[in-house]
């Protein structure tokens, strides 16, 4: 006992010594102590897995973009200012852009496809997190599009060719009539009309290919993975339903944009919302559904991997993000 004691006075005194020497060698010497490695200022492939009944979901990020919430919202700039700051963020605001790979054991279907070369050079990154998650562009069979906004429908093709090409795409026929037509392009603003160009450079090609089915009414795309109409943010706007083994997730799409303001706040709009009070209704509708039954949600661009539960909070809503997990079965 006594020699451990004198051990570790001693230690303890070598190690002051030390730190002396060192601090005066610090302050001597000027030129800056650099890691060997360079900083990497990336982050890890943007993949997360978890499971529903049978069915096995990734979520998929096809990056992140900065906008101008205080702009975008339709509520005083101030509120929205406070609002995101108290969620320790910023103006403008990273925002995810976030799509969905289910796998029902027989078909490997994609929910919305990010922006790819449309939305600039922080987003479009769907594909190399596809492939990091264990998938080839190749392997899917379905896509769902939710709308044809460019960060929803960019990724499925590049400078006219199938990004996917053994997919079948499907949307409200409601979405595909109004983003494809072209007089309805000429007589939108010209800062809209990019829009309806984003939207043909992307599907076209799949009409050509004769791999293009539109829907008119809610029902299963393919087993396990049906369509939910939720119009108002645009004309045929989609969420899509997943089910196996008495378990759900619903994927709402652009249903919400910012949580820090629209959780507590949902009936506040946004600019790119084309009917506001139908989209304000449907949020309303699905909310308090969603919030009652304890269904598992996944949005577009809450922060990745947009999964999570929603709990009623007075006039709002709290949102509890999933717990990580290793898929143990």
């Amino acid at each position: 006992m006594h020699i451990l004691s004198s051990m570790t006075r001693a230690v303890r005194a070598a190690f002051l010594s030390s730190a002396v020497i060192l601090g005066v060698l610090g302050a001597s010497v000027s030129t800056p102590v650099l890691a060997d490695a360079p900083m990497v200022k990336t982050q890890a492939p943007g993949y997360f897995r978890l499971m529903v009944g049978d069915f096995e979901v990734t979520a998929v990020s096809d990056g992140t973009v900065l906008l101008p919430m205080d702009q975008l919202l339709h509520q005083p700039a101030a509120k929205t200012k406070a609002a995101i700051t108290k969620a320790h963020l910023t103006l403008p605001t990273e925002t995810s852009v976030n799509a969905y790979l289910v796998n029902t054991g027989s078909k490997l279907v994609l929910v919305d496809a990010g922006a790819g070369a449309l939305f600039g050079p922080t987003l479009g990154k769907l594909v190399d997190n596809i492939r990091a998650a264990g998938f080839t562009p190749e392997q899917v069979d379905d896509i769902v599009i939710t709308h044809l906004h460019p960060d929803h429908i960019g990724g499925v093709a590049a400078q006219g060719s199938l990004v996917f090409p053994n997919a079948t795409v499907h949307a409200d026929k409601r979405e595909s009539d109004y983003w494809l037509s072209q007089s309805r392009m000429d007589a939108a603003p010209k800062a809209s009309q990019g829009f309806f160009q984003g939207a043909m450079a992307s599907l076209n090609p799949y009409i050509a290919a004769g791999k293009y089915k539109p829907f008119e009414a809610d029902g299963d795309i393919v087993p396990g993975v049906r369509s939910v109409a939720a119009h108002g943010h645009t004309e045929g706007h989609t969420l899509y339903a997943v089910e196996s083994k008495g378990q759900k997730l619903l994927l709402m799409g652009d249903l919400i944009h910012v949580g820090a303001v629209q959780f507590d706040h949902p009936g506040v709009t946004i600019a790119f919302d084309t009917d506001e009070p139908r989209a304000a209704k449907a949020r309303a509708k699905v909310f308090a559904q969603a919030a009652k039954d304890g269904t598992l949600m996944g949005a577009s661009h809450l922060q990745f991997p947009g999964l999570g539960y929603l709990q009623a909070a007075g006039k709002g809503y709290r949102w509890i993000p999933v717990n990580y997990g290793t898929l143990l079965k």
